[in-house]
Formats: structure tokens, sequence, C-alpha cells
């Protein structure tokens, strides 16, 4: 293989600052935790930030709208994460790695990677997700966007892991 994978991640105390972790999205204040994810973030490899609770790490995460109908997609048992195998999900997207730029250039990425579409759509941030009460949440930090496909098909490229 190329070696580990780099992700993105900040220390849990750092990102939180003394608040308390919330629960669900958050769109107010949020301003303040994004500059610490810019200043204080750094690449580590991932099998060591998936055992980590003390870190965070930040992933891309898209809700792909058409109209009032969301896409969702399912997890084979192909993909990386056991956690993960038949769950749904409605998130597009993944961890930030060295190279992507920005998180929105990890996004077109992720995009790129994850979806066969004839089309890149605007991406609206709309917030942070944060859940602590499940395994995989509390490893991760969501930036959460939404795009709207507007009639356009898309569809999953990656089968062996993902249905949608």
């Amino acid at each position: 293989g190329e070696g580990v994978e780099l992700v993105y991640a900040v220390a849990r105390k750092t990102l939180f600052e003394g608040d308390a972790a919330w629960r669900g999205v958050r769109r107010d204040g949020v301003a303040a935790i994004l500059r610490r994810v810019d200043d204080y973030g750094t690449y580590v490899p991932r099998p060591a930030a998936e055992g980590d609770r003390t870190l965070k790490q930040i992933i891309q995460y898209l809700v792909l709208r058409d109209g009032d109908r969301i896409f969702l997609m399912k997890r084979t048992r192909a993909g990386g994460d056991a956690r993960l195998h038949d769950r749904y999900t409605i998130g597009v997207g993944g961890h930030l790695n060295p190279g992507d730029g920005s998180a929105l250039d990890g996004l077109r990425r992720e995009w790129r990677e994850e979806l066969e579409a004839a089309f890149t759509p605007s991406f609206e941030f709309v917030g942070l997700l944060n859940d602590d009460t499940v395994d995989v949440g509390m490893h991760h930090l969501g930036l959460v966007y939404v795009a709207d496909s507007a009639g356009r098909p898309v569809g999953v490229r990656e089968k062996h892991k993902l249905s949608g």
C-alpha cells in the first residue's frame, strides 16, 4: 500500500476549550471552534487517531438534497470501519488528508471519489456535528455541508462499500 493514511485531528480539550461537548448539530458559536481547528489541527496516522479519545478527527459531512428528498446510503461490510457496517448514512465525505488544502477542497475530492455525478454542486456550510455517545462520534467532529442535486442524477462510485 501507500503507507498509513494521515488524517487531520485536533486535541479534544483544545477544540472544546472548557465547554462541554454538545450532541447534535451546532450552528451558533462555531467560528471560534473552526478557528481552533485551523490553528491547532495536525495530521496524525489514522490508526493511532482512531484509538485516541483525546483527539477529534475532522471530517467533511455532506447532506445531499434533491429538493425535499435526501440522498441515503447504506454502508456494506466491505468498508474499512467495522463500526459502520450495514449502517445507513446521509453523510457523503470523510477525513481531511494532507494535500486537500481546505475542508471545502477535501469535500470536493470526496465528492469525486465517492459519487458518480456529471457536476459538482455548490456546498453550503451549515454547522458542526458532534456525538460523543457513540464510538465513531467520539473520535470525530463533522463539518456539515448541504448541497442540492436539483434533479441531476447522482450515484455511488464505490458500490462494493456503499449502496445509494
